[in-house]
């Protein structure tokens, strides 16, 4: 049974960093494409990147430049490592298999001042 569990969401202030990470179980996350997407509330779930089976990853142009996606197979993880954040960056961040079409459950965001 595939589960997806992001960590790493809180409060931080504009300029700053965070780093989120998704812990996966019942499937390898390097022999499949996953994704990072965001939804603010009252907004459509917004793509963020991608990082393939071979590691390329890819990106949304709002993030490009600020946003990296990795991940460790040892671990079993991906992580989103955000930088230069900005208010709209604001949302819940969500990660996902694609290969299983599963989703995980979200770990806020918060960028204020």
């Amino acid at each position: 049974q595939v589960q997806l569990v992001e960590s790493g969401g809180g409060l931080v202030q504009p300029g700053e960093s965070l780093r989120l990470s998704c812990a996966a179980s019942g499937m390898i996350v390097s022999n499949n494409y996953m994704g990072w997407y965001r939804q603010a509330p009252g907004k459509q779930r917004e793509w963020v990147g991608t990082i393939s089976s071979d590691g390329l990853t890819t990106y949304a142009t709002s993030v490009k430049g600020r946003f990296t996606i990795s991940r460790d197979s040892v671990k079993n993880t991906v992580t989103l490592q955000m930088h230069s954040l900005k208010p709209e960056d604001t949302a819940n961040y969500i990660c996902c298999a694609y290969d299983y079409n599963f989703w995980g459950q979200g770990t806020q965001v918060t960028v204020s001042s």
